[in-house]
């Protein structure tokens, strides 16, 4: 008996989902096989393994360093060509100046000449650093602060004694600091004039002391004595404004030395010298036969050493301030 029509239909759907299952079998079985084969099959259904580096390219990798760490090596290089009695030379020798100084006080020096009064060449008595000691500790530019200075201290206004300081008044102060284009200068006016009031009144003998030779006196030559008699006679004068002063003073002052501020202490690192009092110290008596120093004016040896460590510590400052320091250490290799 043949089968109706109706049941070859159902066969027919049964036989063609039959075939249609048997097809997507048989075809991710052959997508299995292509998997472990080295195919150019572009399927995005394949799971391709991790690259693995061939052996050539991982030698090759293990053994050559990284470019940039080359490059860093050359750049540095440099640096071990100098020794610290290079840096010590360099920064005693008036070679040393062009890296310290602002660019404005180099054409200055040009404009009117050598004879200019200069916070990083002249010698000053302790009036003087006092004086700039208030006037830098004010939150100014190291360029504002050595231009103050220079304006304050040259002509027209030659305010480098007490006297000076108190008969120029509060307006003649304060003119000279317009002139010099700074900051604060009111109040480092004010300063000024309490400055020179106290040293005539209180801690000095009169006002054309330059010298505050009382203030040793009173302390009786120890420091911590001194600093604190000046801090409480002088308003406007903290340990930033009395580290300048003490870093400077040593040169006259010998119960000071040696003295390192902090702020100097990291200069003086930076250069690769010793970054403490004692150990810079040290250095220099070691290689002070080994230097020359020609324009330090001392009555003894021991004098003229005190000077020489100033001035390295107000170099070495001053080049740090400027952004100089590389330019220091070149120069002294250059130089080795």
């Amino acid at each position: 008996m043949a089968p109706s029509k109706s049941k070859l239909k159902k066969d027919g759907k049964e036989t063609s989902v039959e075939n249609r299952i048997k097809r997507e079998v048989r075809g991710s079985t052959e997508n299995e096989h292509k998997v472990t084969q080295p195919s150019s099959s572009k399927s995005p259904t394949v799971n391709k393994s991790p690259m693995v580096p061939s052996k050539r390219k991982a030698e090759a990798s293990s053994s050559s360093p990284p470019s940039k760490a080359a490059r860093r090596s050359s750049r540095t290089a440099p640096e071990s060509h100098f020794e610290p009695l290079e840096i010590l030379q360099l920064l005693l020798s008036p070679s040393s100046l062009s890296f310290c100084r602002p660019s404005d006080e180099v054409a200055d020096l040009e404009a009117r000449g050598s004879d200019l009064v200069t916070y990083s060449s002249s010698s000053f008595t302790p009036f003087e650093e006092l004086a700039c000691a208030v006037i830098l500790s004010r939150p100014i530019s190291h360029t504002l602060g050595l231009r103050s200075i220079r304006t304050l201290f040259n002509k027209p206004y030659e305010l480098r004694s007490p006297r000076a300081m108190r008969e120029a008044g509060a307006e003649g102060r304060r003119k000279a600091l317009d002139q010099a284009r700074t900051q604060h200068r009111q109040k480092t006016a004010e300063e000024l004039g309490n400055l020179a009031d106290v040293v005539v009144e209180t801690i000095g003998d009169g006002d054309e002391d330059v010298n505050l030779e009382r203030v040793r006196r009173d302390a009786g030559e120890n420091v911590n004595k001194e600093r604190e008699l000046l801090k409480n006679s002088i308003k406007g004068l903290g340990k930033t404004g009395l580290d300048i002063f003490f870093r400077r003073i040593q040169g006259e002052w010998k119960e000071v030395y040696p003295f390192v501020d902090q702020k100097t202490l990291g200069a003086l690192k930076k250069l690769g010298l010793p970054d403490d009092a004692e150990g810079l110290r040290n250095l220099l008596d070691e290689n002070w036969k080994n230097l020359t120093i020609v324009d330090i004016a001392a009555e003894d040896d021991q004098g003229k050493r005190r000077k020489a460590f100033a001035r390295i510590l107000e170099r070495a400052i001053g080049a740090d301030l400027e952004k100089n320091i590389d330019k220091i250490k070149a120069e002294a290799g250059n130089s080795a």
